[in-house]
Order: structure tokens, then C-alpha cells, then sequence
């Protein structure tokens, strides 16, 4: 294995080094991840070891084994984990760097002032066969990346925008998971707003103004190609009423197609039988939403869902690797700091994959301060 490392593995890690933001390692120590070696040589070995743990998954005692084996560092698992904790916000750099260079993603104008999150919720497994399975409910703000909420329970603990801490005027945008009237009402009492995908039946919607059903599937029917439908709703339960919006627009024929090859594989491996309107709804694209018309166009509310699913697009790479990481579910700091590091690795692959994209003969970039000439 050191052999590896320090010979065959030196020539691609400097490849990924060239990738990496240019003041990557001044910020180890200047934002507290490295302010005391102990173990490490320096911010390059720090993100060699991290990246094992975060990037192939291996727990965190596996990876203190790989990193003394391989020269990188001479640490144990619990000292990996101390370090872990301090590495958020060098992670949060990192990945902002890593955005705004290589991964293409909406202007930060789409959204304006508003303080927007994207929420979301996925199951981790601990290695083993006996490794206990649990649920992260977690947040990251936009555009700047940063996992700002974490919440560890048991997997039968289900998605609810209730798992969160809502200030006033923050937007909570999820996907359709999350599409249920406790939650949205747990968003409006806190004075926050959200932008959720839908399906047919998980947000029951009433005419906005009496209680007859909103037919959704009614009104998408009218929708031509690249006209985009913007209807005032409400959602009734059993405190009164919710004002809101369905923001809707048809897919193109392709992505219809896709969609509903998808849907289908996804309810034959449940051992689930596809209804007709379910399969007709995957040719749209629609939302609910609590912002006011006066102050989000149909469009923008769009563009920001989109920007969400720029944002998950680059972590769902990264979906399977989430069920074999190590988690410490007792420790928020660490789940968070694990998170961070997660998002970092699927924009680094993004950045990887950006700059394979922008062919060069040499098949990679150039170093930002090129060596003076013998």
C-alpha cells in the first residue's frame, strides 16, 4: 500500500492538487483545521486521510490504519475524529472555491436577499453486518454551500420539514418527501417560506378561495411547451387555512419519457402498479409554494428549484457513498464536519470531471503559478 501512495498515487494527487483553489492550504490553518500538526505533515497529508474516510468510505478507524500504512499520518481514530470536527469550515471553503470555478450553477441574483436552504434527508449505515442504520436530516444554505443544520435519528423516523430550526424569512426548499401540511405550517408560523415538489397526492390543495379540490392534473393539462402555469391555492388542515402557489411547467418529450421510465422501475421494485395519472404527472414539473406572486415570479420560483437540483445533482453522486461512511451519531459537530466533507468530495469530482471536459493534451490543467523557466 505505501508503495502505491508514495510512488503510482504521488502523479494523480498532484493532479487533484491542481484542481484544488489556490490558497487551499494557507486556509487549513487560518481556519483552524491545522493549527497543530500533531501527526500530519501538512494540509496536503490532512486532506489525503480525510478523503479516505470521506471519499471511499472506510470508517474511521479503517482509515488511521490506511494513513499510517501509507506514510500519510501517524493518528488514531479518535484523534481522526477531533480533526474531522475542525475541518468544517476548511471543507465549506473549499467547496465554495470548487462552485464557483468549475460547477455550473444559477447567479446568486435568482434568488436576492432571500437566505435560502436546501433540506434534505438521507439514511446512513455503519460498516458491518451488524452496523446500525440511521437517518440524517440535514441543511445546506445557498449559494455558499455551508451544512448549517444536522439532526441524527433512527430510519424509521420519517422527512418532515418540522426536523428543522426556521427563522423569519428564510426559504426551505425540498423535494417532494417533504410535501406534507404539518410541515409547511411549522415553516409559515416561523415566518419562513417554502418551495416543495409535489405529487398528486402528498399536499392535499384546495381552490384558493373555497374548499373544493384544486384539480393539479386539470390545470397541467393546459400547459403547452414552455409556458409555465401559476395558480393561487391553499392547503387546509385542522388549524385553518395556507395560502400558496403551484408553480408548474411541462417537460420537453424526452425528459417526459425518461421521467416515467423512471417512475416505472421505481414502483416495479417496490412490487407497486403505476397509476395512469401518476405517469402522465411525470411529464411536468410542479411546485408549492408560500411566496407571494408580488414578490417571486412563477419563473423565479422555478429557477430556484432548479438551483436546488444543481446543487443535489453534484451530491447524488455521492448517495451511495453516504450509506457506508462512519458516522458518530452522537455528535452533531462531527455529523456536520462528516457532511461538509461529503459535499466537498462530489464537487471535487465535479471539478474533476469540469476540467477533463476542457480538453488538454496533457490531461490536466496547468498549474495556477507555472515554474520559472530553467
Amino acid at each position: 500500500m505505501r508503495t502505491a501512495i508514495e510512488h503510482g498515487g504521488v502523479e494523480e494527487w498532484e493532479v487533484v492538487e491542481r484542481i484544488l483553489p489556490e490558497g487551499w492550504q494557507a486556509q487549513a490553518r487560518e481556519l483552524g483545521a491545522l493549527r497543530r500538526c500533531r501527526g500530519f505533515r501538512d494540509a496536503g497529508s490532512l486532506l489525503r486521510v480525510m478523503l479516505i474516510h470521506l471519499g471511499d468510505g472506510c470508517s474511521l478507524r479503517e482509515t488511521a490504519v490506511r494513513a499510517r500504512e501509507g506514510g500519510l499520518a501517524q493518528v488514531s481514530d479518535v484523534a481522526l475524529l477531533k480533526r474531522l470536527q475542525h475541518c468544517q469550515a476548511w471543507f465549506r471553503w473549499m467547496s465554495d472555491r470548487l462552485l464557483r470555478q468549475w460547477v455550473t450553477v444559477p447567479p446568486e441574483q435568482v434568488w436576492g436577499t432571500l437566505r435560502v436552504r436546501v433540506v434534505d434527508g438521507s439514511v446512513v449505515t455503519e460498516p458491518g453486518a451488524t452496523g446500525s442504520t440511521w437517518r440524517l436530516h440535514y441543511s445546506t444554505s445557498l449559494p455558499e454551500l455551508r451544512c448549517d443544520e444536522v439532526t441524527v435519528t433512527g430510519a424509521e423516523v420519517g422527512e418532515s420539514l418540522r426536523r428543522f430550526t426556521v427563522h423569519a424569512g428564510e426559504v426551505l426548499i425540498a423535494d417532494r418527501g417533504f410535501a406534507h401540511r404539518n410541515g409547511v405550517r411549522h415553516v409559515m408560523e416561523a415566518g419562513g417560506h417554502v418551495v416543495v415538489r409535489l405529487n398528486l397526492t402528498n399536499l392535499p390543495l384546495v381552490e384558493a378561495t373555497r374548499d373544493r379540490p384544486f384539480s393539479l392534473l386539470g390545470r397541467l393539462r393546459r400547459l403547452g411547451a414552455a409556458k409555465i402555469g401559476d395558480w393561487p391555492v391553499a392547503v387546509v388542515d385542522e388549524h385553518g387555512r395556507l395560502p400558496g402557489r403551484v408553480c408548474a411547467l411541462k417537460k420537453s418529450r424526452q425528459a417526459a419519457e425518461q421521467a416515467r421510465k423512471r417512475s416505472q422501475r421505481e414502483n416495479s421494485r417496490k412490487g407497486h402498479r403505476v397509476q395512469p395519472e401518476t405517469l402522465e404527472a411525470a411529464g411536468y414539473i410542479f411546485v408549492f409554494t408560500t411566496l407571494s406572486a408580488s414578490r417571486c415570479t412563477a419563473e423565479t420560483v422555478l429557477e430556484m428549484y432548479r438551483g436546488r437540483w444543481q446543487v443535489e445533482l453534484a451530491f447524488k453522486r455521492l448517495k451511495s457513498l453516504l450509506a457506508l461512511g462512519h458516522l458518530k451519531k452522537t455528535d452533531p459537530d462531527g455529523a456536520k464536519a462528516w457532511l461538509q466533507g461529503k459535499l466537498l468530495v462530489a464537487f471535487l469530482i465535479e471539478a474533476l470531471i469540469a476540467a477533463g471536459e476542457r480538453f488538454s493534451p496533457w490531461g490536466y490543467p496547468l498549474s495556477p503559478t507555472p515554474l520559472p523557466m530553467a
